[in-house]
């Protein structure tokens, strides 16, 4: 039986976007590849509120998280870390040799902009990174926020953003928050199998980027920059196709329900999902700066996580537990993609049900 799944990613995909990946093949170097890949930039540009480009990466946003570190660092990184996804980027910039530090704060805290300000006041770094949405921690950061900082007083340092598991599910404001590499990935909001990446890339970060010598080979952000400015958005590497295929009809689908009403479909599960977790446990991250698109729950009454998901999955459903350190004190609930607040319902009242609460 299919589990219908509320976890961080992957998340449920549609019967038809699904079958869009079984598209005919076509040659990757034809003006019809171009054509495909051009309109997913423009769609992915109205999303991201931007008229920075657009790339693609047949890769996980891990990847061109990687790329951005690696392409865009001239001087230090200064990695900011509110949960798992923040330590990965920190362990990227050390596997590939690029100067950083990391600054952590306790888990379920939100990294500020005064917090941001004090390190920038240094003058040690160059490039720093946030997590937009924290999914081991449920936090979202307020990115627009520290964004207006270092337009203000730091508008030389590159400006990198993971919104992986928010971006389709929340406002993300590229431009007007001042992100210069904006990232996310196909198998969350975007309500699309894993496999593909896309970032948005800024003027000021291609300047960095030239600036930098080893910038690695294929998450070379400015190689793929400048190919696709020469070859009209077609790619050094064989990308995937079928990944793009799912990924243009889907954002026609995000287009016409309007990124509006589906910002406010998620903020409607959210504030659900929360007033229950209150109800019954209580909210892991400060609520001021919990996620849209995903809520994470304080195990307070010592249930067995593990054996809630044995018990869910018998009736067709799948959360997640506490990630890492967290396992089994919390467990979480994700509300993003194509997910309604009915189904949302439906799965609090097997959890009750399930409890007895």
């Amino acid at each position: 039986m299919h589990k219908k799944l509320f976890i961080p990613g992957p998340v449920e995909v549609k019967n038809d976007v699904l079958q869009k990946m079984a598209t005919p093949m076509i040659g990757h170097r034809t003006k019809e590849a171009s054509k495909l890949q051009r309109d997913i930039s423009e769609k992915m540009m109205k999303l991201f509120y931007t008229k920075n480009q657009v790339m693609l990466s047949t890769s996980s946003g891990s990847g061109l998280m990687e790329g951005a570190v690696r392409s865009c660092t001239r001087k230090r990184a200064a990695m900011f870390s509110v949960g798992a996804f923040g330590n990965r980027w920190y362990d990227m910039a050390v596997g590939n040799n690029v100067p950083a530090d990391k600054f952590e704060v306790e888990w379920g805290n939100p990294t500020t902009p005064e917090q941001v300000d004090e390190v920038l006041a240094t003058g040690k770094y160059d490039l720093i990174t946030v997590t937009h949405n924290e999914t081991s921690t449920g936090i979202m950061n307020p990115v627009g926020e520290i964004g207006k900082l270092l337009k203000e007083k730091y508008p030389d340092v590159v400006f990198c953003v993971d919104t992986v598991s928010s971006a389709a599910g929340a406002k993300i404001e590229v431009d007007e928050w001042g992100i210069d590499v904006c990232i996310t990935s196909t198998q969350k909001a975007l309500a699309l199998p894993p496999g593909l990446a896309i970032c948005t890339i800024s003027e000021k970060a291609i300047e960095a980027a030239k600036q930098v010598e080893n910038r690695g080979f294929y998450l070379d952000l400015l190689k793929l920059y400048e190919y696709i400015q020469k070859k009209d958005h077609q790619y050094p590497s064989t990308p995937s196709t079928p990944h793009m295929f799912a990924l243009n009809y889907q954002l026609d689908r995000i287009l016409e329900e309007g990124l509006e009403n589906r910002f406010a479909r998620h903020i409607e599960m959210a504030q659900y999902v929360r007033a229950w977790a209150k109800k019954h446990f209580e909210l892991f991250p400060v609520e001021e700066y919990a996620s849209n698109t995903l809520t994470n729950v304080k195990n307070t009454k010592g249930i067995s996580v593990a054996d809630l998901n044995k018990k869910l999955a018998m009736r067709g459903f799948m959360i997640s537990n506490g990630y890492g350190k967290l396992k089994e004190k919390t467990f979480r609930i994700a509300h993003m993609g194509e997910t309604t607040l009915l189904e949302i319902k439906e799965l609090l009242e097997n959890i009750e049900d399930i409890l007895g609460l």
